[in-house]
């Protein structure tokens, strides 16, 4: 029998109703005869709930009880999913995180996986099991403590799980039709992949695209599971990753992506000598502060000035970090200009690599709207901008017609 890994999100296990659409899906896999392993989140925003009871006890948390508090959602929604699908006849039974087991470092609330036991679930699969129902998001560490996974743990729980049992696909359900060119809900003509190669989609993942989270498309990556992106309340075939390989006609640009919230930091005259840079960049680091695209400009006198990104609800952390390296007189700088009204929008394709002016077009494009450029940040496959907030919207539409994704 194959075994095949679905995994559903908050919004399509949110209350009984829509769950027992998931069942119907469900269902339908064990009718073909395969073994299932089903990853559910927690119902809607019961995360965001139970977060802001902690917060309502206290801001300052022991890190441990923070995980504890909440695995709870997928305990329900896992259970709740068990009793759903054997109340249709199906042999069904819930886990938690520990009882596979799936083990992790002990970094509270962003565990990594170190490895994960098939034995369990295989016992119970020989005994008759049909489907096991996993609470995703949650494992266990080396203290024996429950531990977290972090924004999109369960996606990468899903994964991980379809790479150790090496199963034939793993399906994630979500409330999109798939991968699409672009958010449809800025461009109307945006299109539908049915193909994605994983390196295209750990781009768009990191630059802003929210379908999947960066540690699950590494994962698969890196044991070549085949992901399928499907929507939860319509049929259809979704989106597939791959390797580059298995795309016949690799398309010079297949998306556009954006993230909208960006700041851009400027450190004023700085010392130009060795060492800086890292001095600066420590600081930060220190901070837990998620810097992005960098640029240093060389001025007078040896000086010079270092600019870069980080998403705007860090500003103040940055800025703190950096205040503090001065005070202490590790680091030197005059001033630090700070414009939190920039967005950061990307275009990505495994096509960039054999196709020269994709940069021109891009610039063109923009300058032809009157849009400036602030700062420009490129990789093989990849080139990103950052621009004035307000012209978001207008720099997608017209970047998607200058590339005509449209027609893919």
């Amino acid at each position: 029998m194959t075994t095949i890994v679905m995994k559903f999100g908050g919004s399509s296990v949110a209350d009984i109703k829509i769950m027992k659409n998931a069942v119907s899906k469900i269902s339908a896999e064990i009718n073909n005869n395969n073994k299932v392993i089903v990853v559910v989140s927690a119902m809607g925003n019961t995360t965001d709930n139970l977060v802001k009871k902690i917060k309502e006890v206290s801001t300052i948390y022991d890190a441990t009880e923070y995980d504890a508090i909440l695995s709870t959602g997928e305990n329900i929604s896992s259970s709740l999913m068990a009793l759903l699908l054997q109340k249709e006849g199906i042999n069904a039974r819930s886990w938690q995180g520990w009882q596979i087991p799936i083990n992790t470092t002990d970094n509270h609330s962003n565990a990594r996986i170190l490895n994960i036991g098939t034995k369990n679930l295989e016992e119970k699969f020989l005994a008759g099991m049909q489907v096991a129902i996993i609470a995703g998001f949650q494992g266990i560490s080396t203290n024996n403590r429950v531990t977290t996974l972090g924004r999109g743990g369960s996606d990468t729980s899903a994964v991980a799980l379809a790479a150790a049992i090496k199963a034939e696909r793993c399906d994630i359900y979500t409330d999109v039709d798939g991968i699409y060119t672009t958010d449809p809900r800025i461009t109307s003509n945006a299109k539908k992949l049915d193909k994605i190669s994983y390196e295209e989609m750990l781009e768009l993942a990191s630059l802003g695209a929210k379908v999947l989270h960066t540690r699950s498309v590494e994962l698969a990556m890196q044991y070549k599971v085949k992901l399928r992106v499907l929507n939860s309340f319509n049929e259809g075939t979704g989106t597939i990753l791959c390797d580059e390989e298995d795309i016949m006609e690799k398309r010079v640009v297949s998306g556009i992506t954006f993230s909208k919230n960006e700041a851009k930091l400027t450190l004023l005259s700085v010392k130009d000598k060795p060492g800086v840079a890292g001095i600066v960049f420590d600081c930060l680091s220190k901070a837990n502060i998620n810097v992005d695209m960098i640029i240093q400009n060389i001025s007078d006198n040896n000086l010079t000035d270092v600019t870069f990104s980080c998403p705007t609800d860090q500003v103040d952390m940055a800025r703190s970090s950096l205040e503090n390296g001065k005070n202490k007189n590790i680091l030197e700088y005059k001033k630090l200009d700070v414009d939190i009204e920039v967005s950061k929008i990307s275009i990505v394709g495994i096509g960039m690599r054999s196709h020269s002016g994709i940069a021109q077009t891009m610039f063109k494009t923009l300058g032809d709207e009157n849009i400036n450029i602030k700062v420009i940040s490129t990789s093989e496959i990849k080139i990103s901008v950052l621009i004035e907030r307000k012209y978001l919207e207008l720099a997608v539409q017209v970047l998607h017609e200058a590339f005509e994704l449209s027609k893919v």
